[in-house]
């Protein structure tokens, strides 16, 4: 029996913590998490190494008790983990806790995972999905990218890739968006793998996530499917990753520790020799430029497969006209469900109207707590704050001048769905966004009903844009397409390229006839101009081209500190100090920008200011940073984030 037991805890010290073990020797591994005093309180830790001797001079406490019967992590996932708080600078308590279920004890499945289902339809490849499979499983490249259009058969490639890793006795690891992993992917895949499926996301309670883990773990379950955090799955004998819509923003994670999914991916196939595909019809820049420089093998899609062809794309001028729905999308809409068939409609803004504004003064309503307008909800009749979550009663007099010429400018999802079912009353109209899905099975419900053609027009935001297979859809209605240009991000035009093309890549994915309105006010811009004429290699050259000669990714990478505090002269002060302890960095590799006040400056009652280091010379900076950052630590009122290639510049 080991004498002493080293832990850490979910915490952002980076400290470990040496205590006796629990009178009853269980069998200690390092993995397992305990419970244990930690000060006044008892935490949860985990088990990083046993010793026989300690050297420190203080009384040790004991561990109250082990809280698993088996390690949930293996010594690879500790080494990640290690890996994780070195480069994203965060504790090794936060990494590896980030990593792990949080369920004490487990619990099985709903039953939407326990039903018996049809077996699967053969399907036969096509010869460019053949010449892509060969490279994947018997090609020498063990980092490679399927980069095919919309409804190509990118997921049959990833399934047969995944089904022969199988049947070779190794593990696959396929990470999907969030909203990928709707009813509609979990009975495809269900249907390929029953019995040696597993599903980590975030509609699973951490019992039921903690069930699956041990699933992995123990051998069971041969293929992980999920969102970000699956990249983590404990896979024994790991033999593939699969990265579908590698584009995604959701990949990168927005709290401690920020790390990146793809970068993880790419660490952990090379510490297993495991091979890592990727694939999109819109690749991110990063990964094209990849492609390019023959770092990643492209394996090229080119055809749709079901029958469709690339929809007609229409970009329609809103600069002419004032309508909500014009006149031209809804001609289309009207003769598609005329004939049997059904409408997309696309708006990336919930809500009802975007801003309240006076008409006699400008005032416009801001939250109290955060630097952004309050969207209007006429369903919860409030004014509500997308970031923190604030809201007030709607207005009938402007709280700065008293006016009662106010009005409500700009427009979302409700105020789409009302007035869609005001021009089509004779038809079912469904609204599908993050205010709609709140309750458990909306979601699944919704999307099934639509693809089963029981819903005739689907409105939404993001979660229907991409990944989706809708058979009767005949129009596709994109409507302010120009909404995200106007973002200070630099991504901003590959963001709104990727949303376009992917959007319409919904239409006609099963028939010759998919019709695409693109609605702009700027009809003109590079993203919407090239997505609407299908250039897809001229986007991403000419973006390229603008990303050098601005030095921005993937020509020099990104570090981006972010000093928060509910005191503004205090996180300005701090920032200010790390530019002054920081400029020794600089040089004709490395430039750093700032500080300045972040684009939304205050959320939830904190002011953010922000440092940007832009460098050629990307280890010898972040070797710095790190010496830095264990030496100086923030104001006692101020909170440090440090972003490693942050894909967000809000």
């Amino acid at each position: 029996m080991p004498n002493y037991i080293r832990v850490i805890f979910n915490t952002p010290l980076h400290n470990e913590f040496t205590y006796l073990p629990p009178d009853k020797d269980e069998g200690i591994t390092v993995g397992m998490r305990i419970e244990a005093p930690f000060g006044k309180l008892k935490k949860i830790g985990i088990i990083i190494g046993v010793d026989q001797e300690f050297h420190g001079e203080y009384e040790l406490k004991q561990i109250i008790r082990l809280i698993d019967k088996q390690p949930l992590l293996t010594e690879d996932l500790i080494s990640l983990g290690q890996w994780v708080s070195s480069f994203y600078y965060c504790s090794l308590g936060e990494a590896l806790f980030m990593m792990l279920p949080s369920g004490k004890r487990e619990k099985s499945l709903p039953a939407l995972f326990e039903e018996e289902i049809a077996p699967p339809k053969v399907i036969h490849l096509s010869e460019e999905q053949q010449q892509a499979l060969d490279a994947i499983i018997t090609g020498d490249k063990d980092w490679l990218y399927l980069y095919g259009i919309t409804g190509s058969g990118k997921t049959e490639v990833f399934l047969r890739a995944a089904e022969y890793m199988i049947g070779h006795d190794k593990g696959v690891i396929y990470l999907v968006p969030e909203i990928a992993l709707s009813q509609q992917l979990s009975e495809h895949l269900r249907q390929r793998f029953k019995g040696q499926l597993a599903i980590l996301h975030s509609r699973l309670t951490p019992s039921q996530k903690l069930t699956e883990w041990n699933r992995i773990l123990s051998g069971e379950a041969k293929i992980v499917v999920g969102a970000r955090s699956a990249i983590f799955a404990p896979m024994p004998q790991l033999g593939l990753i699969i990265i579908d819509e590698e584009h995604e923003g959701s990949y990168k994670a927005g709290s401690t520790p920020r790390y990146h999914a793809r970068q993880v991916a790419f660490l952990r196939s090379k510490n297993h020799n495991a091979k890592l595909v990727m694939g999109s019809a819109t690749p991110s820049v990063e990964a094209y430029k990849l492609m390019q420089d023959k770092r990643i093998e492209r394996l090229n899609l080119t055809k749709r497969l079901a029958g469709g062809h690339m929809p007609e794309l229409n970009v329609v001028d809103l600069r002419l006209s004032k309508d909500l729905i014009t006149k031209d999308l809804y001609s289309a809409i009207d003769n598609a469900l005329k004939e049997g068939r059904q409408a997309l409609l696309f708006l990336n803004r919930r809500g009802f109207t975007y801003t309240f504004h006076c008409n006699s003064c400008g005032e416009e309503i801001t939250c109290k707590h955060c630097s952004v307008p309050l969207t209007y909800h006429k369903s919860k009749k409030a004014l509500v704050c997308h970031y923190c979550g604030y809201q007030e009663p709607i207005r009938n007099v402007c709280p700065s001048c008293g006016s009662l010429d106010i009005g409500y400018h700009g427009f979302g999802t409700e105020h789409v769905e009302e007035e869609v079912q005001k021009l089509f009353p004779n038809h079912i109209v469904e609204r599908l966004d993050t205010d709609s899905v709140q309750k458990k099975g909306v979601l699944e419900k919704a999307i099934k009903d639509f693809q089963e053609g029981r819903i005739h027009i689907l409105i939404g935001t993001q979660m229907v844009a991409k990944g989706l297979n809708f058979p009767g859809v005949q129009v596709v209605g994109i409507l302010m397409a120009d909404s995200g240009l106007g973002l200070p991000d630099f991504r901003a035009s590959e963001r709104t390229f990727s949303l376009l093309t992917q959007v319409a890549g919904r239409a006609g994915r099963f028939t010759p006839d998919g019709k695409v309105y693109i609605q702009t006010l700027r009809p003109d811009a590079p993203s919407i101009r090239l997505s609407s004429k299908m250039k897809i290699t001229q986007f991403y050259n000419d973006e390229l081209n603008m990303r050098k000669i601005l030095d921005f990714p993937p020509y020099t990478r990104l570090i981006k500190l972010t000093f928060r505090s509910k005191n503004k002269n205090k996180a300005g002060e701090d920032a200010k100090a790390c530019l002054q302890d920081l400029m020794f960095l600089e040089s004709d590799k490395t430039e750093i920008l700032g500080p300045a006040e972040a684009p939304l400056f205050q959320i939830a009652q904190n002011y953010r200011y922000q440092l940007l280091i832009k460098t050629k010379d990307f280890n010898q900076v972040h070797h710095q940073l790190a010496l830095y950052v264990k030496e100086v630590n923030p104001s006692s009122s101020v909170y440090r984030e440090i972003d490693i290639d942050p894909i967000q510049m809000m």
